[in-house]
């Protein structure tokens, strides 16, 4: 029986102490959001804990002056977490390539790596997100040998995730010291929308990791627009495949609505098991049907900006849902309503021509394949 199609829930494991090196690239969406998502994550997991897991945000690259879509998620996260977040810009707020280079982004690319050393070294975070890094050590703003030598010289403890469209290379062939270091490495391969395309579909796949992740930063995005137009943007996460317990995305769900009441709605479904093709149980048709009519009348009824489906992929790939009812409720969503879906597959349903944004997580590493054990809030 081949096993290409399996949702693993949350068991019992050991987990890692050590922090890993996350790498975000490619030219598709979701990087920024991954980061984010992981983010809520650990802050979650830190609360129900009762501990105040400290995260930096540095982004390069992203000066004042210009608005970009992780601002709002951002805004969110900092509102609903004050002190445990901390956000510093740099650059200049427009797109510049390497013959367009001045003093002003040289000086700039340095005053925000040289927060980032000291970052890295002081112990005070448990996450630094170094967002945009991959492009200004591309463009030759930053040396890549002293990038690397800093990063090798974190505490054990720390997560750093870096993100941003490309990734330093040396040459074709040379490969990369940046990606050589990191332990794990996701690309976001972008597919063009078809012509049948539906704004306001996005659709995360792929083996890589960052779906559910990005589908995390997009929740915060809702929330944080909302925020700053004064209006009650309402989030709802549908999650398939997912019904045990343990799962470091409920205590993100939960953080999330202690923080912001009655704008986020979560409904799971699912047993506590893998669901293998080919050994799918009564129940699993059962879940899942009951989840996805919740999902089917949330999305008719206009109530949320935004609707997260959630490993929806690989419920519909192995049968336990039919996609023609998901493309039909698809196609008469109202306007104003976002619906991000999420999951790896192996035949792809026909709503994937829907979508108006197609970001394939292409896995080129990951630490867990060495035998790296997970840990909770960033992994699962």
């Amino acid at each position: 029986m081949t096993r290409t199609i399996g949702i693993r829930t949350a068991q019992a494991r050991s987990e890692r102490m050590v922090g890993q090196l996350h790498v975000y690239d490619g030219d598709g969406k979701g990087k920024s959001q991954a980061a984010l998502g992981v983010v809520l994550r650990s802050i979650g997991l830190g609360i129900n804990a009762s501990q105040t897991p400290r995260v930096l945000l540095l982004r390069f690259l992203k000066g004042p002056g210009r608005t970009y879509d992780e601002d709002a998620a951002i805004a969110a996260l900092q509102a609903g977490f004050p002190h445990l977040v901390d956000q510093v810009r740099t650059g200049r707020a427009e797109y510049f390539g390497r013959d367009e280079i001045t003093r002003f982004d040289e000086v700039e690319a340095q005053r925000g790596w040289d927060i980032a050393k000291g970052a890295i070294v002081s112990g005070l975070y448990s996450i630094i997100v170094l967002d945009e890094l991959n492009p200004v050590v591309e463009l030759g703003l930053l040396p890549v040998e002293e990038v690397v030598k800093a990063l090798k010289q974190k505490p054990e403890e720390l997560e750093i995730i870096l993100t941003g469209r490309a990734a330093p290379q040396e040459g074709r062939s040379g490969g990369s010291p940046l990606l050589d270091l990191a332990n794990l490495h996701s690309e976001m391969k972008p597919h063009a929308a078809t012509d049948g395309a539906v704004e306001g579909i996005e659709l995360y796949t792929g083996a890589g990791k960052g779906k559910s992740t990005s589908a995390l930063g997009k929740a915060l995005q809702a929330i944080g627009r909302g925020i700053s137009n004064d209006q009650s943007h309402r989030v709802l996460i549908v999650q398939w495949l997912k019904g045990g317990t343990g799962y470091t995305e409920d205590a993100a769900i939960a953080a999330l609505k202690q923080s912001y009441p009655d704008l986020v709605d979560h409904q799971r479904c699912g047993r506590d098991a893998i669901v293998w093709r080919g050994q799918q149980q009564e129940i699993d048709y059962v879940e899942a049907q009951r989840c996805w009519e919740i999902a089917q009348a949330a999305i008719a009824s206009g109530a949320y900006k935004t609707i997260i489906l959630d490993e929806l992929n690989p419920t519909v790939d192995l049968e336990l849902l039919p996609a023609e009812p998901i493309v039909q409720t698809l196609l008469r969503k109202p306007r104003t309503c976002n619906v991000i879906i999420t999951g790896r597959c192996r035949n792809q349903p026909p709503y994937f021509n829907l979508a108006s944004i197609y970001s394939e997580m292409v896995c080129h590493k990951h630490y867990a394949e060495r035998g790296v054990d997970l840990k909770r809030g960033v992994d699962f």
